[in-house]
């Protein structure tokens, strides 16, 4: 059984950690609804990134060979910033097709 400063202890980092959680979720919707092109980039890049691991653990693809598409992956988010910043913290549409473009190329690359 627990003492009381040990349930006192347990209970301020759990709610330390629930309130870190939600705030975390809250700022990440607000981004989804105010940036959504950003955000559509951005997850994709994300997605891709997690495909990469996987196929690294798998062993479907080198280290070397998930480093580069790493590598591709940072400088569409790289180009992705910086667009962003050219217009107000916003990426336009145009913007949003010429990284999709790339995402695509990088796509095809994982899984052969």
């Amino acid at each position: 059984m627990l003492q009381k400063s040990s349930k006192a202890i347990l209970i301020t980092v759990l709610t330390g950690f629930i309130a870190a959680t939600a705030t975390s979720a809250m700022a990440e919707s607000k981004f989804e609804k105010t940036h959504p092109r950003r955000d559509e980039v951005n997850d994709r890049l994300h997605k891709q990134d997690k495909r990469i691991n996987h196929e690294v653990k798998e062993g479907d693809m080198s280290k070397q060979e998930a480093h580069k598409l790493h590598k591709e992956d940072n400088q569409v988010r790289q180009e992705e910033r910086d667009m962003a910043h050219q217009d107000g913290g916003h990426i336009t549409n145009q913007d949003q097709k010429a990284l999709n473009q790339q995402e695509n190329g990088i796509s095809k690359k994982i899984g052969q």
